[in-house]
């Protein structure tokens, strides 16, 4: 009934057809961003990404689902780590690398993941792009394949194909129609609302300046002083700058209207940006940079300016990005994050099985202690 087939670049599939399948909410899975990550060297060989798009077509060769797939030969990018389970390989004599990973590289943003549009038959359609998935994996001989950040509705159908739900967690903020951010912080405990007032006051004390930039309207320096940051984190940290400057020009003028740069200036002179990815309901931030320390300016460009854009822009959803228990105390609570993963080798499989399940728990736990830590106040539940 339908045809599976493996694409080694986005662009043998056309925009169009891709983007109808990507839906409007998430921009880290859009053909324009998808392909300025091939176009400007962020997946290749260099960097052990080889595109292998999964594209499903229905009788007519019509492009009915997709799945952004990468043959990988290490985990980085990924942020679900399995770094564990490769050293076991490795201790076995076996090889873990190379695998199939379905994700957005580089970026642990949540949503779907199997791209299906409106379709009615959407947990047929995603039955067989899982299963699909398994075979390929089976024809190129990898060690498994590993769907990174999919829903909670995907990972169960990917359940029921026998592929391992992992749970994660991350720190997410939903807007409940608040007016503004006065609102917000107005359902804060007193002790919370004056501690985010006073981060930041201290910030504008400092005469730092925020201003919120569309990519579209960003100039070309605007763009090179954030990749400068942007770079300066990775080498301060000791990481690996992946994305460079021509990709953040190359989406900022494909897909301008969904990125958004939170500049910091002082004294006139850029000091510090933040870059996002724009949804139809979620804001997605993604990377920071700064070259001068001001008191509380991480927290006011990569958390409370987002904040006040979904207010103002009526987004449902802010997700910051990955780990940071501080975020709590901001608003950020803890949300159940899911991947699922198949195993070729039952010798590995079935620990790796168990694993999961004692993980989950363990993460459940996690998710309970954090929810403790919520700003909010209690009468208002």
């Amino acid at each position: 009934m339908y045809q599976l087939r493996v694409h080694a670049a986005i662009d043998q599939v056309a925009a169009a057809d891709w983007n109808r399948l990507a839906g409007d909410d998430l921009p880290h899975l859009r053909h324009e961003f998808l392909a300025a990550m091939e176009h400007q060297g962020g997946v290749g060989e260099r960097f052990g990404w080889l595109p292998r798009h999964l594209g499903l077509y229905d009788q007519q060769d019509q492009l009915v689902a997709a799945a952004p797939c990468y043959l990988k030969f290490n985990s980085y990018g990924e942020f679900v780590f399995d770094w564990a389970w490769a050293d076991a390989y490795r201790r076995a004599g076996q090889a873990y690398y190379p695998k199939l990973v379905v994700a957005s590289p580089y970026t642990p943003a949540t949503g779907q993941r199997v791209l299906t549009g409106d379709a009615p038959n959407r947990a047929e359609l995603a039955a067989a792009l899982v299963k699909g998935s398994v075979e390929v994996a089976k024809q190129l001989e990898v060690s498994g394949v590993h769907w990174l950040f999919s829903s909670g509705e995907e990972t169960d159908w990917m359940h029921a194909q026998g592929l391992m739900p992992r749970l994660g967690c991350q720190f997410h903020w939903q807007n409940h129609d608040y007016a503004d951010f006065d609102a917000l912080l107005a359902s804060f405990s007193a002790e919370k609302r004056k501690k985010i007032k006073r981060e930041r006051r201290r910030v504008a004390e400092a005469g730092v300046r925020i201003r919120r930039v569309p990519g579209s309207e960003a100039s070309a320096q605007e763009w090179a002083i954030f990749h400068r940051l942007y770079e300066d984190t990775f080498d301060k940290r000791g990481g690996i700058p992946t994305l460079s400057l021509d990709f953040f020009r190359e989406i900022g003028a494909t897909m301008g209207d969904s990125t958004l740069l939170v500049l910091a200036e002082h004294a006139g002179e850029i000091v510090a940006a933040a870059f996002c990815l724009v949804g139809a309901r979620t804001l997605y931030g993604r990377h920071w940079g700064c070259s001068q320390a001001f008191h509380s300016l991480h927290f006011e460009a990569c958390y409370y300016q987002g904040l006040e854009h979904c207010i103002e822009q009526g987004l449902s959803c802010f997700e910051p990005g990955a780990q940071g228990e501080h975020k709590v105390a901001r608003g950020f609570l803890p949300t159940r994050t899911w991947s699922a993963h198949w195993i070729a080798e039952p010798g590995f499989r079935v620990p790796i099985g168990k694993f999961l399940e004692h993980e989950i728990d363990a993460v459940e736990d996690y998710i309970a202690e954090m929810s403790e830590r919520s700003p909010y106040r209690h009468d208002l539940g």
